[in-house]
């Protein structure tokens, strides 16, 4: 069987926007009715940080219900709570996989770490019709049980997927879903086989790499911060510049093919059902214990 190489077919440079209680984000992509990455909904990567005087600010309660939301740490921590009873802290290299299911209301307050920093990224992962009034679940990932393949040039954090024979621990996830976070030293290159069926994408947030290499072709020169966007294939190449480190998260998931509405937090299939969470809401019916 012939290898085909995914291709960069769209580079996107992430937009400032504000969420929550006067978040400033770079946001590359948000929910959409045209489902342009499915089963990727938003992707975000938030730093509180500029100016670093400010007092912080957060994601004060709110609903969700259709959708998974996946936060990941880089630096600080963000404390977590829901009305579910559910609380924790999400620190440097954690990993918080929620899913909202028929619904859920959730609090996420951001706090410093030693170096003075916030930074770290927010995906949300659609649920299929069949599972967006599922049971609410939680998947918390400390940073010490997310295996990492590493050698001289390439070091590897498997969230999800597999990568050299090595799993994450994040199972049970109806996308089927790629997480990973993948540095490389310069000059250095990683490869990937990854489902043909599946979307694809890379945020790259450090250095400069050359995305989309294939036989005979160099691939996309693309530098930090931008998101990648892949065309089919069956495997991903990338190859850090000869003078710099790259790293970014590669994410990858199969797609459910159906048609969305999005409305603020919530994602459903219809109108008529993103009408009943709004009337869930306001009924005091949105969670069920």
């Amino acid at each position: 069987m012939t290898s085909i190489p995914r291709k960069v077919k769209q580079i996107i440079e992430p937009q400032h926007v504000i969420e929550g209680a006067d978040v400033l984000l770079r946001r590359s992509f948000g929910p959409n009715i045209e489902n342009l990455f499915d089963p990727f909904l938003l992707f975000d990567h938030f730093a509180f940080n500029n100016p670093i005087e400010c007092p912080i600010v957060g994601f004060p309660t709110h609903p969700h219900r259709g959708i998974e939301t996946v936060t990941y740490m880089l630096e600080g921590n963000v404390r977590h709570r829901d009305s579910l009873g559910n609380m924790g802290i999400i620190g440097p290299g954690d990993v918080q996989w929620m899913t909202s299911g028929r619904g859920i209301m959730h609090e996420e307050m951001p706090k410093r770490g030693s170096s003075g920093l916030i930074d770290g990224f927010q995906l949300w992962v659609n649920l299929p019709a069949a599972q967006k009034m599922s049971q609410p679940r939680y998947q918390e990932i400390t940073a010490d049980t997310i295996p990492t393949v590493k050698n001289e040039d390439v070091t590897v954090r498997v969230v999800a997927g597999e990568y050299a024979g090595t799993k994450g621990p994040v199972t049970e996830i109806a996308a089927q879903p790629l997480y990973m976070d993948v540095a490389l030293q310069p000059g250095r290159e990683f490869e990937l086989t990854i489902p043909e069926s599946h979307s694809t994408v890379a945020y790259l947030f450090e250095g400069t790499g050359l995305f989309g290499l294939s036989n005979g072709e160099q691939g996309v020169s693309i530098e930090a911060v931008h998101l990648a966007i892949f065309d089919d294939g069956d495997h991903v190449r990338v190859r850090a510049a000869e003078e710099s480190r790259v790293r970014f998260m590669l994410m990858a998931g199969a797609p459910f093919k159906e048609p969305i509405v999005p409305y603020g937090p919530f994602v459903m299939n219809t109108r008529e059902e993103i009408q009943r969470a709004l009337a869930d809401l306001r009924n005091g019916t949105f969670v069920q214990n």
